[in-house]
């Protein structure tokens, strides 16, 4: 039997919350792994992480970072990955990233392998990582649509603050313990760090999660909009987002409504479809109370189904409420499953 083949890989953002879930995802699932190269800001480099009983050194990002690196996993923010991925690219790497900073390009596959595995085949160097929200939800809904189609969209988010990064974790942290204790406390990061006013998010919802566009949508509703017809091959399908921020530090929940192509699906044959789905759990019975929530989904990698209605007006609507760990299934994990149909498929050659 022949030696399985081992890869040069880099994780750019290795310090970051995503970086970290990258590292102990590609130890889980004994990526095949040659060597691997840690890359971060000027900041963090000299730092150590233990990978696979070894301690390995976080070194500097630039472009020579890549000489000789196979696959390389972004994720430090869009400015970054718009300056290096390039580099790695041009010194033979496929980059994964995991930024918003190549999502929309027409010549750059926007990939969830559960729904569109195949479009990373078409890679020219780089693969992007969807938005976290749309991850879950569209792992979700390609069951249904492969069997039922799908016409209409209107998803409400309550995520959690971890998507906002270590920071935001922290706010929410001594916010909860300057509230409780009664004590003051100047919110500094959420909704959005660079944005005019701050508002507390212990003991909150906040309607915003990122910038708001001048069509009073923000960019992170934006993003799930415009990425699920990307992700999908569905210009013409309708879809409708509003994110909120809630006070919880991992795992994104959310409330979806569907229309579907058909009207005469009844609620089981809807479940038995995303039962038997890859990376999907479903956990459907209220008569026993049992249904998803994020503290249960925190460290799985599955996205979780629950709540399944047929809507009382509307014959092919249905309502659903999806959880996932938005570091893993929204960041890492996606990451890496990508990763591996590179590897899998023979696919690091671009096109």
């Amino acid at each position: 039997m022949a030696e399985q083949k081992k890869y040069h890989v880099a994780i750019v953002g290795a310090t970051g919350a995503v970086g970290q879930k990258m590292l102990e995802t590609l130890e889980d699932r004994n990526f095949p792994i040659e060597t691997l190269t840690l890359l971060s800001s000027k900041r963090s480099a000299g730092k150590t992480v233990r990978f696979q009983d070894k301690e390995i050194t976080i070194q500097e990002a630039t472009p020579e970072s890549f000489e000789g690196v196979d696959i390389a996993l972004f994720s430090a923010g869009g400015s970054i990955s718009k300056q290096l991925a390039p580099e790695a690219v041009k010194r033979g790497a496929v980059v994964v990233d995991n930024t918003s900073a190549y999502r929309m390009d027409p010549n750059v596959p926007l990939v969830v392998p559960e729904v569109n595995e195949a479009d990373i085949e078409k890679h020219q160097g780089i693969i992007a990582n969807p938005n976290c929200s749309t991850i879950q939800m569209v792992a979700a809904l390609e069951p249904i649509r492969d069997a039922y189609g799908l016409k209409r969209v209107i998803v409400s988010t309550y995520q959690a603050v971890s998507g906002a990064g270590n920071e935001a974790s922290d706010e929410l942290r001594n916010q909860s313990e300057a509230f409780l204790n009664e004590e003051t406390y100047t919110p500094e990061i959420l909704p959005v760090k660079g944005d005019e006013h701050h508002y507390p998010i212990a003991f909150n919802a906040l309607p915003q999660i990122d910038k708001f566009e001048e069509n009073g949508y923000t960019f992170e509703e934006m993003k799930m909009i415009n990425e699920t017809k990307k992700i999908m091959h569905a210009d013409e399908l309708h879809v409708a987002a509003t994110c909120v921020r809630l006070p919880i530090f991992t795992s994104h929940a959310e409330s979806v409504y569907i229309e579907i192509d058909q009207d005469d699906v009844k609620v089981d044959e809807f479940q038995s479809k995303l039962a038997n789905a890859p990376g999907l759990t479903l956990e459907d019975d209220p008569a026993n109370q049992v249904y998803p929530t994020p503290l249960n989904a925190e460290g799985k990698r599955d996205v979780f189904v629950g709540r399944i209605r047929k809507d009382l007006d509307q014959p092919n609507g249905f309502h659903l409420w999806v959880v996932s760990d938005n570091l893993l299934k929204g960041a890492a994990w996606n990451s890496v499953q990508i990763a591996e149909s590179i590897v899998k498929n023979d696919w690091l050659q671009q096109k």
